[in-house]
C-alpha cells in the first residue's frame, strides 16, 4: 500500500489543492490519497474557521469522482486539537510497517515544523512530500533538513534521507495562483467563483451562502 495523506483546513478546498494532489499521486504512484480536513487546527483561531462538517462536505464533493482520492474525518473523532503527530501515529498503527505513508505539506508549513508538537517524532512515521511554494527558497529547506535534522541530500537536492530511513521529497508542482483566502473574500463581495474550485463546491457555497 502506498498511501498519501494531505491535511489542511480546506476552507474551502480549491483547484490548487486538487492539482497538487493529482501531481503527487501520479509522481509517487499512490494507491490512495486521503484528504484530511483539520477539525481544530492548532495554529488557527477556531472561531474564524468554517465548521468542520461544512468543510468536510466540500472536500467530499470535490473528490467524489476521483478513483484514488478519498476524504477522512479522523481528526474530528478526537476531542482535542488536530495535531499531526496523533494523526500519523494512528495511520501507522492502522496500516503497519508494510505500508508506505507519504505526508504532503507545503514548503511554508515545513519551514515552520519546529513549532509543531513533537516535530522530531513525525519523521520516523512516514515519508514527507514538500510542495514548492512561491516566495520560499529551497535553500531554507536544505538548511532545515540537513543542518538541523541530520538528513542527507541527494545530489539533485530533490530527495533527502532522514536518519530514521524515511525520505523527504521536494516537489515542484503546477502553480495555480488560487487561495482559500481569496475565494472567501470574493464570496463575501458577491463576485464570481468560477474556475477557482470544482463547480459542485462552488454551487454548495452559493446555496448555503458561505463566506457571505
Amino acid at each position: 500500500m502506498r498511501l498519501g495523506l494531505f491535511g489542511g483546513t480546506f476552507n474551502p478546498i480549491h483547484l490548487g489543492h486538487l492539482r497538487a494532489a493529482e501531481e503527487v499521486s501520479e509522481f509517487l504512484a499512490l494507491d490512495r490519497l486521503l484528504f484530511i480536513p483539520a477539525a481544530r487546527p492548532p495554529h488557527k483561531n477556531a472561531t474564524a474557521v468554517t465548521p468542520f462538517a461544512v468543510r468536510l462536505e466540500m472536500v467530499r464533493l470535490a473528490v467524489a469522482d476521483h478513483e484514488r482520492f478519498e476524504v477522512s474525518d479522523l481528526e474530528n473523532q478526537r476531542p482535542d486539537k488536530s495535531y499531526s503527530i496523533d494523526t500519523l501515529r494512528w495511520f501507522r498503527k492502522e496500516y503497519g510497517d508494510a505500508a508506505d505513508i507519504f505526508f504532503i505539506v507545503g514548503l511554508d508549513a515545513m519551514l515552520e515544523i519546529e513549532t509543531w508538537r513533537e516535530y522530531r517524532n513525525l519523521f520516523p512515521l512516514c515519508h514527507f512530500v514538500v510542495l514548492d511554494r512561491p516566495g520560499y527558497a529551497a535553500a531554507e529547506l536544505h538548511h532545515l533538513l540537513c543542518r538541523k535534522l541530520g538528513c542527507q541530500a541527494e545530489p539533485d537536492g530533490q530527495i533527502f534521507h532522514h536518519p530514521s530511513g524515511q525520505r523527504i521529497y521536494f516537489r515542484a508542482i503546477t502553480r495555480l495562483d488560487i487561495s482559500s483566502t481569496q475565494i472567501r473574500r470574493l464570496a463575501a463581495q458577491g463576485r464570481s467563483l468560477r474556475y477557482l474550485l470544482p463547480d459542485q463546491v462552488r454551487r454548495f457555497i452559493l446555496k448555503y451562502k458561505l463566506y457571505a
